[in-house]
C-alpha cells in the first residue's frame, strides 16, 4: 500500500471526479488549456526569479555605495 500524498488529498477535495479520472489513468480533454497554464506558471516563475535577482543586486549595490562612502569619509579625515 503506497502512501497518500497531500496533493492527492487536495485534488480529491477540489474535484473528486477529476481525482478519480487521474487515478484511473484517463487523460484530460483540456490539454491545450493545461499546456497554457503550465506555460503561464513557468513564465511567472521566471519573473519572480528575475525580481529576486534584481532586488539582491540592488541591495549589493547599495551596500557597496555605503562602504565606498564610509571609506571616502574615513580617507578625508586622515
Amino acid at each position: 500500500m503506497r502512501p497518500i500524498r497531500s496533493s492527492e488529498i487536495g485534488g480529491y477535495l477540489y474535484c473528486r471526479r477529476a481525482w478519480w479520472y487521474r487515478k484511473s489513468g484517463v487523460p484530460s480533454e483540456n490539454q491545450v488549456e493545461l499546456a497554457a497554464g503550465t506555460d503561464l506558471h513557468r513564465r511567472h516563475g521566471r519573473q519572480v526569479l528575475a525580481s529576486l535577482l534584481t532586488r539582491t543586486i540592488g541591495w549589493v549595490l547599495l551596500l557597496a555605495a555605503i562602504l565606498t562612502l564610509v571609506a571616502y569619509l574615513a580617507y578625508q579625515l586622515l
